[in-house]
């Protein structure tokens, strides 16, 4: 009996199977390194939060030899479950890169470095295939955030996907497990925005993990030989009618003419949510303050950080890191004290600081149409502006610009290297450090990826 083809899941699968290291341009490449870099950086600076310590105790039950590495001990567990604990442990300071393009669903797609990883080093792969795994989930990563318009669901479903394909290709699967594979991501899993709405709990950090463990769950499953649901996204009860919102296509991924969507992907600089950080940099410009001086403090925001990160009463009295980390009148306040925002900036001598919790009440959060429209463009801008009345009657302005994509792209070494430094050093040592950034800056001459979690072993 003839199949209907679903054209969805056959064009990931052709692309999958045909990308390789040599179709990749150079600037792809050199931008898997420094994601590499930069999530592996937030995991060590995210290593100690609780998230973190629940999801290593529970890989502790389940160990596996020849799994994958739960970085920063000498554990071992399952693939699957190294890939929670390591993405978990990853997104939970609030560092790893972001997304955004005019019309996108947004998202982390750094979500699939360390699930990626996970896979790359249970197959022992070789550096230039890891990265060849990452572009691909990226690429997959950020093309269904282009199409995606279902406001219900999380973007970690789109790491679930990304990964289940970049860790396919690294576990050698065939062009048919790999199209089951694909299959068995995106028909049983998915993941509610409700993860990061309202109050937020520290499973914000472990949907990443959860979509890892679920993308990575589906490529060994497909090796073992099990076989997916028929038509995923464009069945009578697929993915495209009932979670993303939509029948969509997907004519264009990278290579060739095309640029990588890797490219698009923009590095945080601040331990906070991408909507968030504008309003850090701009605050950062009249900081600090006495914030008993300070009479009122307006920030002018671009509407869908306004809606996303200045609006509810979760923003206004947030109880936890994680609903601090996504409002604005929190990262403000302890900027304008502080100077700036730091992974302590959550702590519970921050989080209940009465002085903090005082200046909030002090603060409004208005939409600039001007940076509505700024941030509507491509590359698109991050701007906002801080306007501080002290109890003297001074007038403060501080604004940031915006950093787009353009800009992230032109990102030194150097500063990558700091902010890796800044994440590690305190816990690693300068000596380990250099020597791990010799080897991830060449990472496409390491013969097996495995070599790569043991050197962050903390104890």
């Amino acid at each position: 009996m003839n199949k209907v083809v679903d054209r969805i899941r056959q064009r990931l699968t052709d692309y999958a199977c045909d990308l390789n290291y040599d179709r990749l341009s150079a600037e792809a490449i050199h931008t898997a390194k420094v994601r590499v870099i930069d999530t592996l950086g937030a995991l060590i600076g995210g290593f100690f939060g609780p998230p973190s310590r629940i999801a290593r105790s529970f890989a502790a039950q389940v160990p596996d030899p020849c799994g994958a590495t739960v970085i920063g001990t000498r554990m071992k567990t399952t693939t699957d479950i190294g890939a929670f604990v390591n993405a978990t442990t990853a997104r939970y300071v609030e560092m790893t890169d972001f997304y955004h393009w005019p019309g996108s669903a947004e998202g982390h797609p750094s979500d699939v470095v360390m699930p990626v990883l996970a896979a790359g080093e249970h197959a022992r792969v070789a550096g230039r295939e890891l990265i060849t795994a990452v572009v691909l989930a990226y690429e997959v990563f950020l093309r269904i955030s282009d199409v995606f318009r279902n406001p219900a669901f999380d973007p970690t479903n789109f790491a679930c996907l990304g990964t289940a394909v970049g860790a396919g290709k690294l576990m050698g699967l065939s062009t048919d497990q790999l199209s089951h594979c694909i299959s068995m991501a995106v028909t049983p899993n998915g993941i509610l925005r409700q993860v990061r709405t309202g109050h937020l709990s520290m499973f914000k950090a472990a949907a990443a993990g959860q979509a890892g463990r679920a993308g990575v769950f589906a490529a060994m499953l497909a090796k073992a030989g099990m076989e997916g649901p028929h038509r995923p996204f464009e069945g009578k009860a697929g993915w495209c009618d009932h979670v993303a919102g939509g029948r969509f296509s997907l004519d264009a991924l990278g290579g060739g003419e095309t640029r990588f969507k890797i490219l698009d992907s923009e590095i945080k600089h601040r331990p906070s949510v991408g909507n968030t950080i504008s309003s850090i940099l701009a605050a950062e410009k009249v900081a600090p303050l006495n914030p008993k001086a300070v009479e009122k403090v307006t920030v002018e925001l671009y509407k869908r950080a306004k809606e996303r990160v200045g609006t509810g009463e979760h923003v206004w009295n947030p109880e936890s890191r994680e609903t601090a980390d996504h409002s604005v009148p929190y990262v403000v306040a302890a900027t304008l004290i502080d100077g700036t925002v730091t992974p302590r900036s959550f702590n519970d001598a921050h989080l209940w600081n009465p002085q903090l919790r005082a200046l909030m009440r002090k603060i409004e959060v208005v939409e600039n149409p001007e940076f509505t429209a700024a941030y509507a463009r491509v590359p698109p801008e991050h701007r906002a502006r801080i306007i501080v009345v002290t109890a003297s009657g001074e007038r403060l302005v501080g604004e940031s610009t915006g950093h787009p994509v353009a800009e992230s792209l032109r990102e030194k070494d150097a500063q990558i290297e700091e902010k890796f430094r800044g994440l590690t050093e305190d816990v690693l040592g300068a000596r380990r450090v250099k020597a791990i950034l010799g080897r991830l800056w060449g990472l496409e001459s390491v013969r097996d990826v495995a070599e790569i979690p043991p050197v962050f072993t903390l104890d």
